[in-house]
C-alpha cells in the first residue's frame, strides 16, 4: 500500500511512522527544518508505548512521489483550498484522501440524503474552492481522538490516544476503509471503521468547539478551564448547544457533558492545537469548528447565542493574530 502524508505535521508524522513501521510504503511531504530533521534521522516517535524511529521517505516535492493509494491529509483545513498543486501529483483515478482534520468537513453532506444532501457549507467550503481541490468522492473521513506534538524537529511526543476512526460519508463499509484500517492496526494503531461516522465527528467537536476558542482566549490548559467555574459554565452551554444542532441533523454523540469535562480534566496541563497555533504565530482554525457549527445552527434552526458569541470574540482574535 503506497501512501502520502500531506502535512506532516505532529499527527502526519505519527501515523506516517506507524504505517511505515508496519511495511507500508509512505511518503513524508513536509518543509524547513522539520523536513531536514526527517531526512537525516527519520521520524523519532517518544511515546509511553514504547519510543521508535522510522525512516520513511520524506520530501518537499510532491511530484517526487507520483500517484499514491491512500493521501492521509494532516493540513490544517484552512490550508486545503490551496494545496491543489500538492495534492494533484498523488492522485490517479482510485486514490482515497483521508482527511485527518478537526470540526465539520467540507464533505459532510456529501451522501448525507435527507434534505440537506449534497447542501456545502460555506464556511469550511467557500464558493466551493475545497471541493473543487478535494473531490467529495474521494474523501474517506477520519477522527483523530490521539495526542501528539512535535517536541522539535523531527521529533514526535505521542500524548495518549492511538484512536483514528474513519468512515465513508454514505455510511458503506469500503474495501478502501477495511485496507486502510487494517494497515493501521498493523502499525500498533487503532483504526475502527465507523458507517455512522458523522457520529463521532460531533464527538469530538463537543470539546474541540469549547475548550479551543476559549483556551486561546485565556490562554489557559485544559485543567485551568476545567477547574475555574465560570469558564467551566461557558464551556457546558456551549456543549449543550452543540448537541442541539447535532441532534437536529439526526446525530447522537452518546456521551454525557459531565463525563466529556471529567475526560478533559484528566488530561491535564495540556495546551489545544489552537494556543499553540496562537503562540506559534500560525493561523487559528477556527472556521471548521465554530462558525461552521453557527452556520449548521442558522439552517437547522437552533438557538446557539453562546455559540455566536464566542465566535465573535475569537474570530476578531483571529484576525488580529494573523494581522
Amino acid at each position: 500500500m503506497k501512501v502520502a502524508v500531506l502535512g506532516a505535521g505532529a499527527i502526519g508524522a505519527y501515523v506516517g511512522a506507524a504505517l511505515h513501521r508496519a511495511g507500508a510504503d509512505v511518503h513524508l511531504v513536509a518543509r524547513g527544518p522539520h523536513l531536514a530533521a526527517m531526512r537525516r534521522h527519520g521520524v523519532r516517535v517518544l511515546s509511553p508505548r514504547g519510543d521508535f524511529t522510522a525512516h520513511a521517505h520524506a520530501t518537499d516535492d510532491p511530484a517526487e512521489i507520483g500517484p499514491v493509494d491512500f493521501v492521509l491529509l494532516g493540513l490544517k483545513a484552512h490550508s486545503y483550498a490551496a494545496c491543489g498543486p500538492l495534492i494533484e501529483p498523488l492522485l490517479h483515478d482510485t486514490t482515497a484522501v483521508v482527511a485527518a482534520q478537526n470540526g465539520i468537513p467540507w464533505w459532510y453532506f456529501h451522501r448525507h440524503g435527507g434534505p440537506y444532501d449534497g447542501h456545502r457549507v460555506e464556511s469550511v467550503d467557500p464558493g466551493g474552492a475545497v471541493s473543487a481541490v478535494l473531490a467529495p468522492e474521494r474523501a474517506v473521513g477520519c477522527v483523530v481522538y490521539a495526542a501528539t506534538e512535535l517536541q522539535g524537529p523531527g521529533v514526535v511526543r505521542h500524548l495518549e490516544g492511538t484512536r483514528f476512526s474513519i468512515g465513508e460519508p454514505d455510511r458503506s463499509v469500503s474495501e478502501r476503509c477495511l485496507t486502510f484500517s487494517e494497515a493501521m492496526r498493523a502499525g500498533g494503531l487503532k483504526c475502527p471503521v465507523e458507517p455512522g461516522l458523522r457520529n463521532d465527528i460531533w464527538l469530538k467537536l463537543l470539546g474541540n468547539i469549547s475548550f479551543n476558542p476559549i483556551s486561546a482566549l485565556a490562554r489557559a490548559t485544559m485543567r485551568q478551564m476545567c477547574l475555574h467555574g465560570g469558564t467551566r459554565q461557558v464551556i457546558e452551554t456551549m456543549m449543550r448547544e452543540t448537541l442541539a444542532v447535532a441532534g437536529a441533523l439526526g446525530c447522537e454523540v452518546g456521551v454525557s457533558i459531565e463525563r466529556r469535562l471529567a475526560g478533559a480534566e484528566r488530561v491535564g496541563d495540556h495546551r489545544t492545537s489552537t494556543l499553540q497555533d496562537l503562540e506559534r504565530g500560525k493561523p487559528l482554525e477556527l472556521d471548521v469548528l465554530l462558525a461552521a457549527v453557527v452556520e449548521l445552527a442558522e439552517i437547522t434552526g437552533v438557538e446557539v447565542p453562546t455559540l455566536r458569541t464566542v465566535h465573535a470574540i475569537s474570530d476578531l482574535l483571529a484576525l488580529r493574530s494573523a494581522a
